[in-house]
């Protein structure tokens, strides 16, 4: 197989104003419970005009024929950080974030949304940043100016003082010349919390994330223990639902996700350690559960290299344990379960293993897929405009080789991206 990354679409991607037909041997819409064969999409502009082998071909449509391939909704991820470097040295990961300047970290955040885009992920939620640096992503890619999937962004993630989500927990006092903050996402008490809402939409917040527990690579908290009272996040979703921002919590231990649970979160991110009361509540309430198996991973894989301090590798080695039995009993459940995968913690554009991750411990290939699709723009909040392959919504579609269905290994060998209409990346046999 010959890649070809037209020049354009190493850029920008190229965009047709005449319509485009997508053809390949099969086709997954990322809601139905079968693959169809075979796979046709029409697409004019930015938006899909129809779906499967009836539908109309205008005259001087531009065809693509991908041959035995899949055709899929575009690739989604709930959980990423596309502004956070990895590196398997948590100690140089650290130094870098002290010592690159802010151009310089904006800069690499633009590799690693092409790296996203190009592995077929065209909508990402973005959880947590600095400097607002994923809201100058955000509307660069938006503007067109650098190639990137849709961003929806949190800002700082909001948490408690020397809690997962004070980045200053571990260091000497005065090194950052003041005490954390509402300008860092550092709240304590339901006023302060309703205002570190308010300043983070203020400033360009897509979605409202907070840390209702420890984190496995923070330095000075326990990885299950709960940070934030009930009446803080009783605070902090009230206000966030009112201001129409949905919200996601951090939370390995179960204590702390029952408290974002009974405050109305939206979404349990990690869950690690979830109880089956836990996942008894979100199954009720209808709360999503991202487990970001793609972090468990990438901390094995780091671990097997020793580059973790002692303290944050034996919560590593504790949450990785766990996490696999949750994700069980979630799919046993039938709690919703939407595709995350806490990119940084791993390298960028690995984001498609979290389907294998899936499948790994339990869940059906289609249900994986849809996971990643469908599941993850209802969560979102945009499944009106994309998350399916149906006439109407942006033509946000990715192709992959052979059937995912029967390999979903395949969807790490993505061979087709487009995005609203724009071609990024096309493969030619």
């Amino acid at each position: 197989m010959r890649i070809i990354l037209f020049a354009l679409a190493a850029s920008l991607g190229f965009g047709q104003s005449k319509p485009i037909v997508i053809k390949a041997a099969r086709m997954f819409d990322g809601v139905s419970d079968r693959v169809v064969s075979p796979g046709l999409i029409v697409v004019l502009g930015e938006k899909i005009r129809g779906v499967g082998a009836t539908a109309e071909i205008p005259a001087g449509s531009e065809v693509i024929d991908l041959g035995d391939a899949t055709i899929l909704p575009g690739f989604m991820d709930a959980h990423t950080h596309l502004t956070m470097p990895f590196d398997l040295d948590y100690r140089q990961q650290q130094i870098d974030g002290l010592t690159k300047t802010v151009a310089e970290q904006a800069l690499d955040a633009s590799v690693n949304a092409r790296v996203t885009l190009m592995a077929g992920f065209t909508t990402v939620r973005d959880v947590g940043a600095s400097d607002f640096l994923d809201v100058g992503l955000r509307n660069a890619i938006a503007s067109g100016k650098i190639p990137g999937p849709r961003m929806l962004v949190a800002t700082n993630a909001i948490g408690a003082t020397g809690g997962h989500c004070d980045n200053a927990a571990g260091y000497k006092f005065g090194l950052f010349g003041r005490e954390s903050g509402i300008q860092d996402g550092v709240a304590n008490g339901p006023d302060q919390m309703r205002l570190a809402v308010r300043f983070n939409i203020k400033y360009g917040a897509d979605v409202i994330k907070t840390c209702a527990t420890g984190g496995v690579l923070s330095l000075t908290d326990d990885v299950d223990t709960p940070q934030l009272t009930q009446a803080e996040l009783d605070a902090m979703v009230d206000e966030a639902h009112a201001l129409r921002r949905k919200t996601a919590a951090h939370a390995h231990g179960a204590a702390g996700a029952k408290r974002a649970i009974r405050a109305g979160i939206d979404s349990i991110e990690h869950g690690s350690f979830l109880d089956d009361e836990a996942l008894d509540m979100m199954k009720a309430r209808g709360t999503y559960y991202v487990p970001t198996m793609m972090a468990a991973q990438g901390l094995r894989e780091v671990l097997e290299k020793g580059y973790l301090p002692p303290q944050i590798a034996a919560k590593a080695r504790a949450a990785a344990a766990a996490l696999d039995t949750a994700v069980k009993k979630a799919i046993a459940k039938q709690v919703k379960i939407a595709l995350g995968t806490d990119s940084s913690v791993y390298p960028h554009g690995r984001n498609a293993e979290e389907f294998a991750q899936m499948v790994r411990v339990g869940m059906k290939p289609l249900d994986a897929l849809k996971a990643g699709t469908s599941v993850d723009a209802q969560l979102l909040g945009v499944f009106e405009k994309t998350g399916s392959l149906e006439a109407g919504k942006w033509a946000d579609i990715v192709a992959v080789p052979g059937n995912p269905v029967e390999d979903i290994h395949a969807t790490e060998r993505v061979i087709f991206v487009m995005k609203e209409g724009v071609v990024f990346k096309i493969a030619k046999r």
